[in-house]
């Protein structure tokens, strides 16, 4: 037999060089093992759209127009039938009837005191009587003897003078006694039981009537009691007449021109309710936050623009969300906001450009909370990072995972 042949040079280098080969490969997938793996990160497109900026805060509806009806005399009101919420007509709707107050029956003592004016007055008249009959006795001799001339003309003016000032006494002393008079007339004898009813005198009631048309927003007196003139019975308005008072920080108030937009929300409807800024009141007053802080804060007034027929459950002090809105582009840059963040004095983002976080310095614009318009450094088409934080680091690998914002 012959001998095994020899393995040939060519084979021989063949094999040296398979062990470092199986080395390279193991070691290439070691170091892809250990690569970092890129981020997942949350991304939005930069994109055009409508954008509107707006100023948010709690209102209350009013009615515009409200009246509050009230006695007009003292006496004792009788029971008030309405319930809120009732109709009432102008001018034909009996709103309240006040019966007139009886005097007051006088104790023993007053009475007897009311006597004695009264005596005391009498007598008084009877003196003035006296003094003026007396007085003009006198007159009528310096008149015969002025005729006579043996008395001077100062003389008998003076005798007139007394003789005026003595009727002008009687016609005093006449009214005192007169007063004294009705006094005890007007009221009852010495009594111990209780005042007279009111409906037992003879004066005629007194009926109160609505001065305007619309519904009874709240009755002040129902049951029967006495009251005084100026006392408030019912408080009327139309509720269909309706406005929205906002309170607003007076920075946000001083940047809302009259006429501008609003939507009211939240008020209890499926869909809001369109309003206009009317007026913001030039005065504006300090208010306690519920952190505790002092705010300046001013009344913004909205007119509901909404028809009545939409809106016929709103009624007076309904709370409201309003949305005023202070500044609306039809065709903006925007991004949402939450994909900028400050970097010194500027506002920045990291854009997705080749797989990795590329940072951009941005120049912002007006924002209506979730969106932000952008004025210089992004283009439409953008891939931006939302909520980068401290995870995302410029020229890092990312693995976007883009989300759709409204």
């Amino acid at each position: 037999m012959n001998p095994p042949s020899s393995p040939t040079p060519a084979k021989r280098p063949a094999r040296r060089w398979l062990p470092f080969a199986l080395g390279a490969v193991v070691l290439a997938l070691i170091a892809l093992g250990l690569r970092p793996r890129p981020a997942p990160v949350e991304t939005a497109r930069a994109g055009y759209g409508p954008l509107r900026a707006t100023v948010s805060e709690e209102g209350k509806t009013r009615i515009r127009q409200r009246y509050v009806v009230a006695a007009p005399v003292t006496g004792q009101l009788r029971r008030i039938a309405f319930k809120p919420g009732a109709d009432i007509v102008a001018n034909e709707t009996l709103v309240a009837t006040i019966d007139p107050l009886p005097a007051s029956p006088l104790d023993a003592r007053n009475h007897a005191l009311a006597a004695a004016r009264r005596d005391a007055a009498r007598a008084m008249l009877e003196k003035s009587r006296t003094a003026h009959e007396l007085a003009r006795n006198e007159l009528r001799r310096l008149e015969q003897m002025f005729a006579a001339k043996t008395v001077s003309p100062q003389d008998l003016e003076s005798a007139q003078m007394r003789e005026t000032a003595a009727a002008r006494e009687v016609a005093q002393a006449d009214g005192a006694v007169a007063q004294a008079e009705a006094e005890l007339t007007a009221t009852a004898e010495p009594t111990t039981g209780g005042p007279a009813s009111p409906r037992a005198s003879s004066a005629r009631p007194i009926e109160v009537r609505s001065p305007v048309s619309g519904r009874v927003l709240h009755v002040f007196q129902e049951s029967e009691r006495a009251v005084t003139t100026g006392t408030p019975l019912v408080e009327i308005g139309d509720p269909a007449d309706l406005e929205v008072v906002v309170e607003m920080l007076s920075r946000d108030g001083a940047a809302i021109p009259p006429g501008a937009p609003a939507l009211l929300e939240q008020w209890g409807g499926a869909t809001p309710l369109e309003g206009r800024v009317r007026l913001v009141e030039p005065a504006a007053f300090t208010k306690i936050s519920a952190l505790g802080v002092e705010e300046q804060r001013v009344n913004v007034v909205v007119d509901i623009m909404t028809p009545l027929e939409q809106r016929r459950s709103l009624g007076d002090n309904f709370r409201v969300e309003a949305r005023v809105i202070v500044w609306e582009e039809p065709r903006a840059l925007k991004v949402p906001s939450s994909g900028l963040f400050r970097r010194g004095q500027e506002w920045a983002a990291f854009v997705v450009r080749d797989g990795r976080a590329q940072l951009v310095p941005v120049k912002t614009g007006r924002s209506s909370g979730p969106e932000t318009q952008i004025l210089d450094g992004l283009r439409e088409g953008d891939e931006i990072i939302l909520y980068p934080g401290d995870r995302v680091q410029a020229g890092q690998r990312v693995q976007p995972m883009q989300v759709t914002t409204k």
